[in-house]
């Protein structure tokens, strides 16, 4: 555990609190705000479905992982296109276990061709960092839309329907163990959901197969800090299963 990273992030209470590092000072005032609170699911869960995307011209994906990058970043099948700089694929190890799901391009990642690499990006890769994670090596970090939407909006469901074979076609190649989905738009498009983030943090969800976990995106909390908290608890929360399922039956 990187002690240095969590003080940096103002988490090394919080690892306290799990006994993963030793406490400098007494965290009970922080252990009732940080402690996970437990989730019910509704005994008839209705999962309520998104807007249906506008007909598209069938495509054809490629599997092949470079042609899969040549395709994105010629790919004109929604008016993101238009006022792009360039289509931002992702970054990381094409064969990580961890697989991180963001929204889409801002201006930085739409400026230099990588996905979080603004304040955010810096967020999460110390948060990464404090569990031992690199995003060069453990992880590798896509988003919904390949494109920047104007103004930093959020993307439309008929923008995110438009790249979704791009992202499953990632996920497919790279096999991860987990898959991540930071934020609402994310967690909407993997689960084919409308229900609120809180809701749907704290459990283990199935997309196509792999085990996904619901965390706050990184720009989210920027804003909101208190929420770091709750993060962090998402990232360990989601460090378990990964071992759990990687144990030996």
């Amino acid at each position: 555990m990187d002690e240095r990273a969590l003080k940096e992030l103002e988490l090394r209470d919080v690892a306290a609190l799990y006994g993963l590092v030793d406490a400098p000072h007494p965290v009970v005032a922080l252990a009732a705000e940080a402690a996970p609170r437990p989730i019910h699911a509704p005994a008839n869960p209705v999962v309520a479905s998104m807007p249906s995307a506008a007909p598209t011209v069938a495509r054809v994906i490629p599997s092949d992982w470079e042609a899969l990058k040549v395709a994105v970043r010629e790919c004109t099948a929604c008016g993101l296109c238009r006022q792009r700089k360039q289509a931002v694929f992702g970054v990381g190890n094409e064969a990580a276990p961890w697989l991180f799901v963001g929204e889409g391009p801002g201006a930085d990642e739409d400026e230099q061709g990588e996905p979080f690499v603004g304040q955010a990006g810096k967020l999460l890769d110390g948060m990464l960092a404090a569990i031992g994670i690199a995003r060069g090596r453990e992880a590798y970090i896509a988003n919904v839309v390949k494109c920047r939407p104007p103004g930093n909006r959020t993307p439309t469901p008929e923008e995110a329907a438009a790249c979704a074979p791009f992202l499953d076609a990632q996920v497919d190649h790279i096999k991860p163990r987990v898959i991540v989905a930071l934020g609402k738009t994310a967690a909407a498009r993997l689960l084919n959901t409308d229900a609120s983030l809180g809701s749907l943090r704290g459990r283990v969800h199935d997309y196509r197969g792999t085990p996904l976990i619901v965390t706050y995106h990184p720009a989210y909390l920027l804003r909101t800090l208190p929420d770091k908290a709750k993060a962090w608890e998402d990232l360990l929360f989601a460090r378990r299963e990964l071992a759990k399922r990687a144990a030996p039956a």
